[in-house]
C-alpha cells in the first residue's frame, strides 16, 4: 500500500471542493506541502486539474471525513485498497529498445566505450538492449555505419535512466578500483626549501677582497703617474 492516493494533487482539489478539512489534514493526507494544499485553494496552483473522487476508488471512507471535519487535529487514514497486484517478474535477457530508435544504439555504444571504458560488455548490453558481437565491431571500428557514427548520451537518446548509468558506473568501479601507485608530483616541504647549506660561508670568506692590497695597488699605480710626468 502507498503512503499517498492515487494523483495527490487532484485528491487535494476534490477534498477542498466537497469537505470541510483543514489545510494541514488535506496536506497530511495527500502528503503535499500545506502551503502548496493553500495554493490550489487560493486559485494559484492545479488550474484545470479535475478534482478526483477518493470515495469512489475506496482510498478513503464518508466516516474517515466526517471524523476530520469534527476534530481538525484528527488525521484521515488511507484505506488498503482491495485490488492486490502481481509482482512484476525480473526481466531476463537484453532490454527491449523500440524500433524508432534501433539505429541509435551504436551511438550510445559508442559514448560508453570513449566516456566509461571501466564498463563491461555486460553493463553496456544491460544498459542500452545491444548484443557483444555489436559492441566488438564498435569498438573495432568494423561496424558497417563507422564512418558517420557519433558518440552521443544514451540518456539522452531515452535507452536508459541516468540512475541506470550511475549504478552500473559505480559498480565498475567497485570491482575495478584506480590505481593509486603514482601520486603525481608533489611540492618540497619547508624543510627542504629553506634549509641553509653547511659550505655556503666558507665559499664567501673566500671571495671576500683584501682591502690592505687593494689600497697598495693603488699608491704603487699612482707614484708611478707622478714619475711619468716630472719626465
Amino acid at each position: 500500500m502507498s503512503n499517498a492516493p492515487l494523483m495527490p494533487k487532484a485528491t487535494a482539489v476534490w477534498l477542498l471542493d466537497n469537505t470541510a478539512l483543514t489545510f494541514d489534514q488535506v496536506a497530511d493526507f495527500t502528503k503535499m506541502h500545506p502551503l502548496e494544499v493553500r495554493a490550489i485553494a487560493d486559485g494559484d496552483a492545479a488550474q484545470g486539474i479535475k478534482g478526483m473522487d477518493p470515495l469512489s476508488n475506496g482510498q478513503l471512507t464518508r466516516e474517515e471525513i466526517e471524523k476530520g471535519e469534527k476534530n481538525p487535529d484528527y488525521r484521515l487514514r488511507l484505506q488498503e485498497s482491495k485490488v492486490v497486484l502481481p509482482p512484476q517478474p525480473k526481466r531476463k535477457g537484453p532490454r527491449y529498445t523500440p524500433v524508432s530508435r534501433r539505429h541509435e544504439r551504436p551511438s550510445a555504444i559508442l559514448w560508453l566505450l570513449r566516456s566509461h571504458p571501466e564498463l563491461k560488455d555486460a553493463q553496456i548490453m544491460r544498459l542500452v538492449g545491444t548484443t557483444k558481437s555489436t559492441i566488438a565491431s564498435v569498438r573495432d571500428r568494423t561496424h558497417w555505419n563507422t564512418s558517420q557514427l557519433t558518440p552521443i548520451d544514451p540518456v539522452t537518446l531515452g535507452l536508459c535512466s541516468q540512475i541506470e548509468l550511475d549504478f552500473e558506473v559505480q559498480r565498475a568501479a567497485k570491482e575495478k578500483p584506480i590505481d593509486a601507485t603514482y601520486g603525481g608530483a608533489t611540492l618540497l616541504p619547508a624543510s627542504e626549501t629553506t634549509r641553509k647549506d653547511e659550505y655556503e660561508p666558507a665559499e664567501k670568506s673566500s671571495d671576500d677582497l683584501n682591502v690592505d692590497a687593494v689600497f697598495a695597488k693603488l699608491k704603487t699605480l699612482g707614484g708611478k703617474k707622478h714619475e711619468d710626468e716630472e719626465e
